[in-house]
């Protein structure tokens, strides 16, 4: 089944799924979505079981999960999916609208010479909406912090909209991966990196989501900290 496919992962998203799904579609026709559910309290999933059968057949899927499992178990299951069934580009892409669906376009265009587009929110053209100072700073500092520590150039490391061709995935230890939330997404870049992939950073405006609570914890952000450590001095990651 060649084509890209949009792998959303939800948690109480119900008051976002449907209109960001007619934007995806309005956006990107050929588009096939994975929304990858924890089990969601607000029955997100209803929802979306509900859009399968009708608006999106053929076009939208569902796996649906037991519970709150974390982000990156989220994405884990859903690049196993995808690659079961053999897209040949994998998008990441959040359910809240930060990550703006104008942009698809954008990185469809950069993965025909690049192996993984990352959503860069600082290089020129990129930014922030809807930010504090201290949201800013955390941010640019995690970046700064990560990069330096394992020795990238990427100037947005915590980013979570992306596209990777398969053979990024196929290539990657996908089960050895434990990292949630931010250090995920640092994860994720740094062992493509290390297994030679070729990566690239295209400008997105990220601005914060407008209906939900978002899912950021001390926790997550703790996490993030530990692991750039644990990964820089991991002997098992490499080509």
């Amino acid at each position: 089944m060649a084509g890209h496919l949009i792998i959303i992962p939800t948690y109480n998203e119900r008051d976002n799924i449907e209109a960001l799904l007619a934007l995806i579609t309005r956006t990107d026709p050929a588009a096939h979505i994975l929304i990858v559910d924890d089990n969601s309290p607000d029955r997100t999933y209803e929802i979306v079981e509900g859009l399968m059968q009708s608006v999106y057949f053929g076009q939208l899927f569902l796996l649906k999960r037991t519970g709150k499992m974390g982000l990156g178990t989220a994405y884990i299951a859903g690049f196993k999916w995808a690659l079961a069934r053999e897209y040949d580009y994998i998008f990441e892409m959040d359910a809240d609208f930060s990550h703006d669906p104008k942009y698809l376009t954008d990185f469809l265009a950069a993965i025909q010479t690049h192996d993984v587009v990352l959503g860069s929110r600082y290089v020129s053209g990129g930014g922030v909406k809807n930010w504090g100072v201290i949201r800013k700073f955390i941010s640019r500092g995690g970046s700064l912090y990560a990069r330096t520590i394992l020795g990238l150039s990427l100037r947005d490391l915590t980013g979570g909209f992306k596209c990777f061709r398969r053979e990024v995935l196929e290539a990657i230890d996908l089960d050895g991966i434990k990292s949630n939330g931010y250090s995920f997404q640092i994860e994720m870049t740094y062992r493509a990196r290390r297994k030679g992939f070729r990566i690239v950073e295209t400008p997105i405006i990220f601005e914060d989501r407008t209906a939900g609570k978002s899912k950021m914890s001390r926790t997550i952000f703790l996490e993030a900290v530990l692991k750039v450590w644990k990964l820089r001095f991991d002997s098992t990651i490499g080509a």
